[in-house]
């Protein structure tokens, strides 16, 4: 398996939990990094850390001009991208009878435009050059269904659709797609609700570091392989 010492990866909401550890993880296997992110001050405070491979990038994922912009800049500086993670996304407990209709619409363009942005901005150049990578960061929520998170697990059973159908499109153009599906990650994002700390309390959680390691294997096979779907548990009582 190669490492990543000659790739670009454009990460977005990439500054905490997972996409951060995904960013350290890239990192740390040699890849240059674009850190995208909506707090560009956590996105600058993580590329200090990272180094010179890395750069922050300040783009709302539900406004393609600004994701195209700052694939743009990535660009500029390091040249072409040849990885992407399409991490970005939120999170939202309510029944479909007590739920905020306009925080759905929010939930979405996040969540699955934000995603098909992200997607849109890079792949273009893969396909013509043969070669790259697309990861897109689904959940188990993508496979499976519970009450109380019914729009969330819409926009990750449409990520997996558009996961399956972008592979089929870009096979032929040896660029590879892959969606990654972790059931609970101890993240600040599950941590700021009530249900999610109560979650952390009953069942067994992954850490960012284990989603961080799995995009790299990803990222990382060699030219020609592609991991389609990878689905991560904890090891322990399960949700």
């Amino acid at each position: 398996m190669s490492s990543l010492s000659d790739s670009n990866v454009l990460i977005t909401g990439a500054a905490k939990g997972i996409g951060a550890a995904v960013a350290r993880a890239c990192v740390g296997a040699g890849a240059r990094v674009g850190v995208l992110d909506t707090d560009s001050g956590a996105a600058e405070a993580l590329v200090a850390e990272l180094g010179d491979g890395a750069l922050a990038l300040t783009a709302n994922v539900s406004d393609y001009g600004e994701v195209a912009a700052a694939a743009d800049a990535l660009r500029a500086e390091f040249g072409p991208i040849t990885g992407l993670v399409a991490n970005a996304g939120i999170a939202q407990y309510a029944l479909m009878s007590e739920g905020d209709p306009e925080s759905w619409r929010r939930l979405l363009e996040v969540n699955v435009l934000g995603a098909a942005y992200a997607v849109r901005a890079v792949v273009g150049p893969m396909k013509e050059a043969e070669r790259g990578h697309l990861v897109l960061m689904s959940s188990i929520a993508g496979r499976e269904a519970w009450i109380g998170e019914p729009i969330y697990i819409a926009s990750k059973h449409a990520m997996v659709g558009m996961g399956h159908s972008l592979r089929k499109e870009c096979a032929e153009h040896r660029v590879g797609v892959t969606l990654v599906e972790p059931a609970i990650v101890d993240t600040p994002l599950v941590r700021s609700t009530e249900e999610g700390r109560e979650e952390l309390d009953r069942y067994a959680a992954l850490d960012p570091a284990d989603v961080g390691n799995a995009v790299v294997f990803a990222l990382a096979q060699p030219p020609g392989v592609g991991v389609s779907e990878m689905v991560l548990r904890a090891l322990g009582p399960e949700a």
